[in-house]
Formats: structure tokens, sequence, C-alpha cells
């Protein structure tokens, strides 16, 4: 019975993690969908770049995606391609 107990916490407190590491994820795209407001491309296009920057960084990273991108110029170009950025 214990045994059950603690395996249940434990995919209790994985579970949080995963939630809260989407949750930080949506921020960070969202930020960048913002700065990238003025773009002369769809907003489905700056998701997409968004998303596909988002994942090219490390969970660890405090930088937002904008900072990200200017230190990460070979990043910034795989994706753009991949979003279809022209």
């Amino acid at each position: 019975m214990k045994s059950v107990a603690i395996a249940l916490f434990s995919l209790g407190v994985l579970c949080m993690g995963g939630i809260a590491q989407a949750d930080d994820n949506a921020k960070w795209v969202a930020q960048c969908q913002k700065d990238n407001a003025d773009a002369k491309v769809s907003p489905d296009v700056v998701t997409k770049y968004c998303t596909c920057m988002n994942n090219k960084m490390s969970d660890n990273e405090t930088r937002s995606i904008t900072e990200w991108e200017k230190a990460n110029p070979e990043s910034r170009k795989a994706c753009e391609k991949e979003a279809g950025w022209l």
C-alpha cells in the first residue's frame, strides 16, 4: 500500500512539472508574438516561428525568444524557413 501511495505521489509531481513547463512555454511564445506584432507576415507564420524558436531553446533558458534569437542566428534562419517567413 505504501508503494502505491509513493508511486501515485511521484506521478502527480511529474505531471505538475509538465503543466508548469507548458505554461512557461506558452508565456515565452506569447511574448515573442507581441514582439513580432508589426511583422509583415501573417500571425500564423509568427506563431510557427515563435514555437520553433522556443523548441530550440533550453528549458533552463532565461532570455526571451527575441533576446535568444539575436545570439543564435542559425536557429533564427532555420525557424524562419520552417515557418514560411519570407
